[in-house]
């Protein structure tokens, strides 16, 4: 349900040629609902796992979506972290591609997280998208 939701929604009102769009009616079958689960957890385990709390749970999606190399997804997701969010996270059309492979966005995005907690002392997080 998710990922139907995320390329009808996402990528379909992305779109830059459209100038106006809305969604109006959206008919999920029964079967395909019930191979939902729902999430693992609330926002709660999130700001345990990541020690936030008492402000606004700050985090953002990796742009450009493509194109990046790993190295350079792992830098943008550092900065991002080193300049104040608790979290980062693969857009949801970010797999693994010939010129970013998941093991090495993988590693170049946990050394970020790594050197920013360093920095700054604080737990930070990246959401890598699982399904590549």
């Amino acid at each position: 349900v998710t990922n139907l939701l995320t390329s009808v929604v996402g990528n379909v009102f992305g779109f830059k040629a459209l100038r106006a769009l809305r969604l109006e009616d959206l008919r999920i079958s029964k079967a395909y609902v019930k191979t939902f689960f729902g999430p693992p957890h609330g926002i709660q385990v999130e700001r345990d796992k990541l020690n936030k709390y008492g402000r606004a749970f700050l985090g953002c999606t990796i742009k450009p979506k493509l194109g990046l190399s790993a190295k350079n997804y792992g830098r943008a997701c550092y900065e991002c972290l080193r300049g104040g969010l608790g979290f980062t996270k693969d857009d949801e059309n970010v797999n693994s591609q010939p010129f970013m492979r998941w093991r090495d966005r993988f590693a170049f995005v946990a050394e970020g997280i790594f050197k920013s907690q360093a920095e700054t002392g604080e737990i930070k997080g990246h959401y890598l998208n699982a399904t590549a």
